[in-house]
C-alpha cells in the first residue's frame, strides 16, 4: 500500500478515538466481512486473530505465524477505503521493530499486543517486561513516521481466580503501558462488569478498550461506564455463527 495512504489512514483512526466516545471497531475476519461493515457504517475496522484463525482453520494464540498473518490480512486491508487495525496477539516472537515494519507493508495502521506470551507456553510477561515491548512498539513506529495506534491488552483478569483480587496490579499494568506509549489499553474479560468497568476507566487518561457482543450488550451502558474503545473480538462471527444455524436448521436432512 501506498506509504502516504497509510500514514493518512493512521492519522484519520487517531482522530477517530477522539471524535467518537467510545469508538466502535467492528472485528473482522476476511473481505466479506470487512467490507459488510464499512457498508453498514462503519470508519474504521480490527482484524481479530481469534476469527481470523478460525476463517483458515488455525488455531488462536498464534497457531499461524506473522508471515501468514500478514498475507491473511493484507487483501482484507486492501479491500476498504477505512482505517484497519490488527490483532498480532503477543508478537508472534518478533522484535518491536519488525512487528511494526510488517504491520506498515500490509497497510494496517494499529495494532493490539497482549500480555500471554503463547510462544513460550502461555507465560504472561512482567508489567516492565510488556511496558518495554509496548515503549519498542511506540519507538519504531515514530522511526517509521506512522503514527500507528498501539491497543496495549493485559490478561491479568482472565487469569485470576477473581478478577476483583488482581485490580490493583491490572491498573498499575494499564498505567505503565500508558506511560510506555500505548494509545489506549484493553483488558480483558471484564465486560460485564460495572465496578471493574468503571474503576480502570477512570484509573487511566487514554481510552479503555472493551469487548462487545453485538447483540447482547448495549452501547449507552459502555458510554456510561467512560468506555472508549469498543472491539467485538470473536463474538461477532460467534453471533454470525449462532444467527447461520438457525437459518440452515429447517434444511438439514
Amino acid at each position: 500500500m501506498d506509504f502516504r495512504l497509510t500514514v493518512e489512514r493512521a492519522e484519520r483512526l487517531k482522530q477517530l478515538h477522539a471524535d467518537h466516545k467510545p469508538l466502535v471497531l467492528p472485528t473482522v475476519w476476511d473481505v466479506w466481512s470487512a467490507r459488510t461493515a464499512v457498508a453498514a457504517g462503519f470508519p474504521a475496522l480490527t482484524i481479530g486473530s481469534h476469527p481470523l484463525a478460525d476463517s483458515r482453520g488455525a488455531e488462536d494464540q498464534e497457531g499461524q505465524t506473522f508471515e501468514e498473518v500478514l498475507a491473511a490480512v493484507r487483501p482484507i486491508i486492501a479491500a476498504v477505503d477505512v482505517p484497519v487495525s490488527v490483532d498480532l496477539e503477543s508478537g508472534y516472537g518478533q522484535k518491536p521493530a519488525d512487528l511494526v515494519a510488517g504491520l506498515i507493508e500490509a497497510g494496517g495502521v494499529g495494532l493490539n499486543i497482549e500480555d500471554t506470551v503463547h510462544s513460550e507456553g502461555g507465560r504472561v510477561r512482567t508489567t516492565q517486561e510488556h511496558a518495554s515491548y509496548v515503549a519498542g512498539l511506540r519507538a519504531a513506529a515514530d522511526d517509521a513516521g506512522v503514527p500507528v495506534w498501539v491497543n496495549g491488552r493485559t490478561d491479568l483478569f482472565v487469569h485470576a481466580e477473581k478478577p476483583s483480587d488482581v485490580l490493583d496490579e491490572v491498573i498499575g499494568r494499564l498505567r505503565a503501558l500508558e506511560q510506555a506509549g500505548a494509545d489506549s489499553v484493553y483488558p480483558v474479560r471484564i465486560q460485564d462488569d460495572d465496578e471493574l468497568l468503571a474503576a480502570v476507566t477512570a484509573a487511566v487518561a487514554v481510552p479503555v478498550n472493551t469487548t462487545a457482543h453485538p447483540v447482547k450488550h448495549d452501547l449507552e451502558r459502555f458510554r456510561r461506564l467512560g468506555v472508549g474503545r469498543i472491539t467485538y473480538g470473536p463474538l461477532l462471527q460467534f453471533a454470525l455463527t449462532d444467527a447461520m444455524k438457525d437459518m440452515l436448521k429447517p434444511w438439514a436432512p
